[in-house]
């Protein structure tokens, strides 16, 4: 099952409504693991460590960060971008299906965006 980490300035909500629902699946928060004010490329190695995917709001700078740990051949275990726009709901939805259907590294090196439909 997929692990996730919800950075910084990720709706609680969602967190929350996945935890509610679902509460097997393995989300932290940034602050959950005094990572609360460190720049994203310190986020993204922390995930990287711990083998987390990274849940963000953060399409200005999140998404550069991790662009530039897969080029430079850095593990990444992924990043999905919520956009919040996206309903609560949907956006629950949505991360309980990646968490329950997903293989082991799948989402490796890939950047992606919420909703996939």
């Amino acid at each position: 099952m997929a692990r996730f980490l919800a950075d910084e300035n990720f709706n609680n909500q969602i967190v929350r409504g996945v935890l509610r629902q679902s509460p097997d699946i393995d989300v932290v928060r940034v602050q959950d693991v005094d990572l609360s004010g460190v720049n994203d490329p310190t986020v993204l190695a922390w995930a990287a460590k711990e083998g987390r995917i990274v849940l963000t709001h953060d399409v200005a700078t999140m998404i550069t960060f991790a662009y530039e740990r897969i080029q430079a051949e850095l593990s990444m275990p992924g990043l999905f971008e919520v956009s919040r726009r996206v309903p609560v709901g949907l956006a629950i939805e949505e991360i309980i299906l990646i968490a329950e259907c997903s293989l082991e590294g799948e989402w490796e090196g890939q950047v992606r965006f919420l909703p996939l439909r």
